[in-house]
């Protein structure tokens, strides 16, 4: 099997674990489960649809598979500050797509979770108030939907880079795996650190091994019945950008 080109790891990352956090409901009335994840991005937001059954989960934990997804017209979240009351306007399009998606008896069992991320955490660090605002305007606008709204909130980069490991490690089949006969089981491998770089920053996320003090600013998750300390080591100024910089500084030179 191909696995998922980076980009799209990194851009999923969020929603695979915020998707395993979501409280849901047993189906009483098909086989199939689903969720809904909006992935609110400094340039963009995407609107995720997962799936999953019932009775194929692993040490009490869901495997999922992605549907499909629905990008959000026009600019991330933080570029509706000056006018709040559009940026739940522009869900509208994507909301209609999911209902038509998901079954009509399924949604009120659909939990539906927005995750903010760079962009709305500067926001929130300069102007709080707008943050707050855009925070208020999207929580109406998925409460108005038939979906089991379950929340809206601003992730910490620590939180965020926790997903992007969850993630790389689920496409690499870190936590279980299918054997031969076609049954869920433990991979028996380590788990993968994760290099992140972003515009200004890189990220390296890693498990803290067991025995060793994890970090108070680490994320401890419970996964396929296993508990993981995650940490993430912030390396400020080497992102893409400044290394971008760097390079035409040496090319001028």
């Amino acid at each position: 099997r191909e696995l998922l080109p980076p980009w799209l790891v990194i851009v999923a990352g969020l929603t695979g674990i915020v998707l395993l956090c979501v409280s849901t409901k047993d189906n009483v009335s098909g086989v199939f489960q689903y969720s809904i994840v909006l992935h609110a991005g400094p340039s963009r937001t995407i609107l995720f649809i997962y799936q999953w059954t019932t009775t194929t989960k692993a040490n009490k934990t869901g495997v999922i598979r992605e549907c499909s997804s629905c990008p959000v017209q026009g600019l991330g979240d933080s570029n509706y500050s000056d006018s709040p009351q559009k940026v739940g306007k522009s869900l509208e399009p994507c909301l209609n797509w999911a209902q038509k998606e998901i079954p009509a008896e399924q949604h009120s069992q659909t939990p539906i979770y927005l995750g903010a991320t760079t962009s709305m955490r500067q926001l929130n660090l300069t102007h709080p108030t707008l943050s707050d605002g855009l925070l208020a305007a999207l929580t109406v606008a998925l409460k108005s939907s038939p979906f089991d709204f379950q929340g809206a909130q601003i992730l910490s980069n620590p939180e965020k880079e926790a997903f992007n490991w969850v993630a790389v490690n689920y496409v690499l089949e870190n936590f279980f795996k299918y054997d031969w006969r076609g049954q869920l089981v433990p991979s028996g491998k380590g788990m993968a650190g994760v290099l992140s770089m972003g515009g200004t920053s890189a990220q390296l996320t890693s498990k803290v091994e067991e025995g060793n003090q994890a970090p108070k600013e680490g994320v401890r998750l419970q996964l396929y019945g296993q508990m993981h300390n995650v940490y993430t080591h912030d390396c400020p100024c080497h992102g893409t950008d400044q290394l971008r910089s760097r390079l035409l500084s040496m090319l001028i030179q």
